[in-house]
């Protein structure tokens, strides 16, 4: 009986072999012709690049594509990171805007509890800037609002919407003109918050005007907030006028909160007429024995 061989021939290993020698043999062949420096491995090289990268277009859009893709996979991980930065931000936006609500209910309910009366008489008139001094010695706008249409009245107070521009300095029948911050004849007197420190806002024709005045300029700290003081009446008191800046020589200026770039409608803010006492002693009380027996004896030296 016949022996049965139950090994497995493997016919694949010496093919395996044969090969992984003939890889290494052109490899070693490609190595020593491109290190060649003849001339005729040199006309060889050029010959196997003009032939191979041609043909090697269609093996490069897989990596081509891989590349774009990628590419994309990175733009759409951004796009969502951003997005649920905004989500975030419009959620606490929201947040603020309820606190936002609450505090103007209360404020409200705090106003109406105390028999808080605000100002009526403060309106605001629109006006549209139809031309500019064209000067850089004097720094004033146009406006077309006057006195006979909107009984516009020297030294009212002029904003963009964002903070003071200036005032009102000279007053046509359907025409006005807007002396700036910025112009060299400005004088405003404005408070520092918060230390609460008085300052006088000079223009010098600059930007930024200059901050002089101060009672206490080691208070001040740049960026903090300028509003109107409304002393001598000048102006109405807290309007927003811009932020503390220091300049390179250490003067204290203001980076004005107006965007003097884009002033094309204006607001003038109405202020009402100052009352006048002509009775002051009926508003501080009845006057004393002494002082009626002086002022009688006034009248009677006087006639």
């Amino acid at each position: 009986m016949a022996r049965r061989n139950d090994k497995k021939v493997d016919y694949f290993r010496p093919i395996r072999h044969i090969a992984v020698g003939c890889l290494v043999i052109v490899l070693f062949a490609t190595f020593v012709l491109w290190r060649s420096d003849t001339s005729r491995a040199e006309r060889v090289r050029v010959a196997v690049v003009d032939f191979v990268l041609p043909n090697l277009e269609w093996a490069l859009v897989p990596v081509t594509e891989a590349v774009n893709l990628a590419t994309q996979i990175r733009s759409y991980a951004f796009l969502q990171r951003q997005n649920r930065e905004l989500r975030d931000e419009l959620r606490r936006l929201k947040a603020w805007r309820e606190t936002a609500l609450q505090l103007e209910q209360e404020n409200a309910r705090l106003l109406n509890l105390n028999k808080a009366r605000l100002d009526p008489a403060l309106t605001v008139v629109t006006g549209k800037v139809i031309a500019d001094s064209g000067s850089p010695y004097r720094h004033s706008v146009l406006l077309n609002v006057g006195r006979v249409r909107d009984g516009i009245t020297d030294g009212w107070a002029v904003t963009d919407g964002l903070g003071l521009v200036g005032r009102i300095l000279g007053v046509g029948q359907h025409s006005s003109r807007v002396l700036l911050l910025t112009d060299s004849a400005s004088r405003v007197p404005v408070t520092i918050r918060p230390s609460g420190q008085s300052a006088l806002l000079v223009g010098d024709n600059s930007r930024s005007p200059v901050l002089e005045l101060i009672d206490a300029p080691n208070d001040v700290r740049p960026g903090d907030r300028v509003v109107s003081s409304g002393a001598g009446r000048v102006l109405p008191a807290d309007l927003l006028v811009g932020s503390v800046l220091l300049d390179r020589d250490g003067r204290l200026r203001l980076r004005l909160a107006a965007d003097y770039h884009r002033m094309k409608f204006l607001r003038v803010l109405r202020s009402p007429p100052s009352e006048k006492l002509d009775a002051p002693a009926v508003l501080v009380g009845p006057l004393l024995p002494e002082v009626e027996a002086v002022q009688a004896e006034g009248e009677n030296a006087d006639g």
